[in-house]
């Protein structure tokens, strides 16, 4: 599949990379936060054009700061925040008390004191999920390629934080679509 990748796209795929291995050891595997994170260092691509034509390009950081609140969640969304807190568990709380105890950022799996890992970091489930979406998208759209925008939609299409992210701040895949394909272009989901 990565021979399909244009160049954008395995950019996106190096700063996931990056960033995790940035992270200090405590995280091993490369997760969709990490692919938003690497798309929202990309200047000049299609999905960086994407994202700023729905208006994201003034409020990435707001996008970075989102993302750091959910990994400090130990990665749950807020939609998932909310409905164990109708069980009467409040996740804030929670993570109050680890962080007490354990130091800010436990919860977050990137903490510098963790003991060093030299393995090359992996996909986890969630990249692979999304890395395989993007595919799906690229052959709904009759492409040949698979660029860092396919690579965006399927983050907007596949459940989780970055879906929720992007969402919250007005980026979801039918806005995404009407952008990069008009509005008779049918990207799907898969």
């Amino acid at each position: 599949m990565f021979e399909r990748f244009t160049k954008d796209a395995r950019d996106v795929v190096k700063g996931a990379y990056a960033y995790v291995e940035g992270s200090g050891g405590g995280v091993r595997c490369v997760e969709p936060e990490h692919l938003l994170l690497a798309l929202l260092d990309r200047e000049g691509s299609r999905g960086s054009f994407a994202l700023a034509a729905v208006g994201l390009g003034e409020r990435r950081e707001s996008v970075r700061e989102a993302l750091r609140d959910a990994r400090r969640r130990a990665g749950l969304t807020q939609a998932e925040t909310d409905a164990l807190a109708g069980l009467g568990i409040d996740v804030e709380e929670i993570v109050a008390r680890v962080e007490e105890v354990h130091g800010v950022g436990a919860l977050a799996g990137d903490r510098k004191d963790k003991r060093w890992w030299s393995g090359r970091p992996s996909f986890g489930r969630g990249a692979k999920d999304v890395l395989e979406r993007s595919l799906r998208v690229a052959l709904a759209q009759r492409d040949r390629h698979i660029g860092d925008e396919h690579i965006l939609l399927a983050l907007t299409a596949c459940p989780g934080v970055p879906a929720e992210v992007l969402a919250d701040h007005g980026v979801t895949h039918a806005s995404l679509v009407r952008v990069l394909y008009g509005s008779g272009g049918e990207a799907q989901a898969g």
